[in-house]
């Protein structure tokens, strides 16, 4: 296998557009490699924040949908990150002892843990946001809306149907 070095790699500008043949190997390879590495990107922008506070990725994801949900039931981000119970059982005692999480009883089943960000996690969470956002925003930019539009068509093309509710249950909040 030949690995071409980073500088020998096209850069954003010089991307040549998707082959008409674009279902063939190679071009189903060039996406998921630009998807690896693009994602790599994304949170290494915020790996040292959390390093910072004792914390990784898990930590984040967590952290990012319990702000997008405030009184998340445990089930239900098990459900979004897909993880086991010991794995989110982890996450969530470092969150809740660094004070980042803080639980309830549900009202209606008591034996519901309801979950929803301090103003610790809330500000932590909202510092780790803005640093994607940047990424994302100049990501977005550089490519322009209908490059944008299509590339959220292809990730919805990624997603199991039966996830998909969940994550469009997400937007707008």
């Amino acid at each position: 296998m030949s690995v071409q070095s980073p500088s020998s790699l096209a850069s954003p500008t010089q991307i040549a557009p998707a082959s008409p043949l674009f279902l063939r190997e190679d071009e189903i390879r060039r996406g998921i490699e630009m998807l690896y590495f693009g994602y790599s990107a994304l949170t290494r922008s915020i790996d040292e924040g959390l390093a910072a506070q004792g914390l990784g990725r898990a930590h984040h994801r967590a952290l990012y949908f319990i702000s997008r949900q405030p009184d998340l039931t445990v089930k239900d981000l098990l459900r979004l990150l897909a993880i086991t119970k010991q794995s989110l059982g982890r996450v969530l005692n470092d969150l809740i002892e660094q004070g980042y999480i803080e639980t309830r009883q549900g009202a209606n089943d008591r034996r519901q843990k309801l979950l929803r960000l301090s103003p610790a996690g809330l500000a932590l969470e909202a510092e780790l946001f803005r640093a994607l956002r940047e990424k994302m925003a100049a990501a977005y930019a550089q490519a322009g809306q209908g490059s944008v539009t299509g590339f959220w068509r292809v990730l919805e093309g990624l997603i199991p149907d039966q996830d998909r509710s969940m994550v469009f249950g997400l937007r707008g909040r």
